[in-house]
């Protein structure tokens, strides 16, 4: 290897180290799962994969912009049912869901083409609303994300003869494997990084921190957090046909503000300003659910079962992330992306020279 091509390949590395690192990480865990892992292990995996598409959707819009969306799951929720319209039981769809149109109502589709064009939906649901909503800034771009939220849920709801109400839709192909939720789970976290990387990712940071500055200094702050936004809702989209197919319904009820803050509180505990936070805190929110979920079940010792209370994990949950806030108010990773060891030395003894300086 020459001179030039070796520096070359550090570079990429050095460069891109977050990314190549979380990639490794995640594709080392389903190989694990597959080889060693029970039905139940793999099972718990692939929901993990399908959490880190959904925090990485939001963390494309609210780590770059610093504006938190609590309507988010809004995408989810639209391009799941727009799954499960193509794929659900042609026998079932005129009985249960009379008021679809013809082309739906009467046929089924391919599920990797009800998957394009219900993650493509999604983002165009995305950009529309995006051209109203992000005109707004701070605590008024969240509430409005919100009632996003709420528009779709009530309007959902009460559209019985299509979405069947508050009713679960089944009969959807149930194909989604730890594999293919590993893909869409590297397709979302390279999406992000490129993003993030970009000129308008690099811009839209640049008004999180300083807003009024970025402004003055010419940064367009509509179309950066537009971009984001669509970004972040076809995404969600993605997680949205991911979780229809992973269990085979679509319920309202599953896209609505459990999930939601579920997923910021995810978020927030791994960092959300940063890629690599986002994925730690699905890593580590994911690990405490499944363990108290099994624990709140029962547990066998001996002769005798041992259970928790119910909601004893979202207490629990709760004191995690209150605990991470006092001590590390940025989450687990501090706003920081994952650096080779020799960066983050270099990094440290650069903040020691300044310091002393």
């Amino acid at each position: 290897m020459s001179s030039m091509t070796k520096s070359t390949y550090q570079d990429f590395v050095h460069r891109h180290f977050a990314f190549l690192f979380i990639s490794a990480c995640l594709l080392s865990a389903v190989a694990l799962s597959h080889l060693f892992g029970s039905i139940m292990v793999q099972r718990v995996v692939t929901e993990a994969m399908i959490r880190i598409v959904i925090v990485v959707g939001i963390y494309i819009f609210t780590g770059n912009s610093g504006i938190i969306s609590f309507g988010s799951v809004t995408f989810m929720a639209i391009a799941a049912y727009a799954t499960g319209w193509q794929t659900c039981c042609e026998i079932l769809k005129p009985i249960t869901m009379s008021g679809l149109p013809p082309i739906l109502r009467d046929h089924s589709y391919p599920v990797y083409v009800s998957a394009a064009t219900s993650v493509g939906l999604a983002a165009l649901v995305a950009f529309i609303t995006g051209l109203i909503l992000m005109r707004l800034g701070g605590l008024a771009a969240s509430i409005s994300t919100l009632a996003i939220l709420f528009i779709l849920n009530v309007g959902y709801s009460n559209w019985e003869t299509v979405t069947m109400g508050t009713a679960s839709m089944v009969g959807l192909p149930t194909y989604i494997t730890p594999w293919i939720a590993l893909a869409a789970a590297l397709v979302a976290i390279l999406f992000a990084w490129l993003f993030q990387n970009s000129a308008r990712g690099v811009l839209l940071r640049a008004s999180r921190a300083d807003e009024v500055a970025a402004a003055a200094c010419g940064v367009s702050l509509y179309w950066s957090r537009l971009i984001a936004f669509t970004l972040s809702g076809a995404v969600m989209g993605l997680a949205g046909v991911l979780s229809a197919h992973f269990l085979g319904t679509v319920s309202i009820n599953s896209y609505f503000l459990k999930l939601t803050f579920l997923a910021l509180a995810m978020l927030v505990v791994g960092g959300m300003k940063s890629l690599s936070g986002a994925v730690v805190g699905v890593v580590v929110v994911s690990t405490i659910v499944d363990v108290f979920r099994r624990l709140e079940a029962g547990v066998s010792l001996g002769e005798a079962t041992v259970s928790l209370p119910a909601g004893t994990q979202e207490l629990v949950l709760a004191g995690v992330m209150i605990i991470i806030l006092m001590f590390r108010k940025d989450g687990l990773m501090g706003g920081k992306e994952f650096r080779l060891p020799r960066d983050s030395a270099m990094t440290a003894g650069h903040s020691l020279n300044k310091e002393e300086d």
